[in-house]
């Protein structure tokens, strides 16, 4: 487990821009390291203020985005093209912008696709999906991903992973259903935390002061059945993007005076 490492911002608009800045320079980086990059996106006001920032961003073209596989963390199981789809406000943010490989845009199957309504069975068909594009180079049946990231929720959960539920108890699979999710629509894809701890990175985004409780529990020593943010992190990096109101209830100790 690698220890987190903390940037606060001042809001949550220079918070995006800034972790829009990061990824770009991590993508490059990981291009020019090995000729591709992997990232999985989240949904969520955070997660899609940064694809906003990366969509403004003129170092945007310093991707090679025919080079690069998007995944997905989880998705609320409803028809392809419903606006309240992960994949469909990604699109709109950015993904439609930029000159992405169709066939390495990965989204997670949708409740009118192949497996119909069995979000258990459109979990399994995305655990194929990632297994058959890990290599033996990786850590187990998914792709050891350059960035992973996450929204933080009110109660600690990420991805669709809920405090307590089933699905952040799960060790063996790396993709499940979730079923009675607290919060609409009760019917998720997810993926589970050890196919979070793949990832090179894990990123964690926290804006807003409806975000402080939960970054301060998760960085406090809770367990992960409780608040499954404390069990997300990466194999190489741990980074927990704030604003200064997600912040606001963490020991000052916990990140230096000098985070922008």
């Amino acid at each position: 487990m690698t220890p987190p490492q903390l940037v606060v911002h001042r809001d949550k608009e220079l918070m995006a821009q800034a972790a829009a800045a990061r990824l770009i320079t991590r993508i490059v980086d990981a291009q020019a390291s090995r000729g591709h990059a992997s990232v999985v996106l989240t949904g969520g006001r955070n997660g899609n203020g940064l694809l906003a920032a990366l969509a403004a961003a003129p170092a945007r073209d310093a991707i090679d985005w025919a080079r690069l596989d998007l995944w997905w963390g989880d998705e609320r199981f409803l028809p392809e093209g419903d606006p309240e789809r992960n994949v469909t406000q990604a699109r709109e943010a950015l993904l439609d912008a930029v000159p992405l490989d169709p066939a390495r845009v990965h989204a997670m199957p949708a409740s009118d696709g192949p497996y119909g309504d069995d979000a258990d069975a459109a979990a399994a068909g995305y655990a194929a999906e990632l297994a058959a594009a890990a290599g033996p180079e990786d850590h187990g049946p998914v792709p050891s991903f350059d960035v992973l990231m996450l929204g933080v929720g009110p109660d600690t959960h990420v991805a669709s992973l809920f405090p307590e539920l089933p699905a952040v108890r799960e060790t063996e699979r790396t993709v499940v259903g979730v079923h009675g999710a607290p919060k609409p629509p009760p019917v998720r894809v997810s993926l589970t935390l050890p196919a979070i701890r793949a990832a090179r990175e894990v990123w964690l985004l926290a804006a807003g002061e409806d975000k402080a409780e939960a970054a301060a529990i998760a960085l406090s020593g809770a367990g992960e059945i409780q608040a499954p943010a404390a069990g997300a992190y990466g194999r190489d990096r741990t980074l927990w993007l704030l604003d200064a109101a997600a912040a606001s209830r963490l020991p000052r100790a916990l990140y230096p005076q000098a985070s922008a």
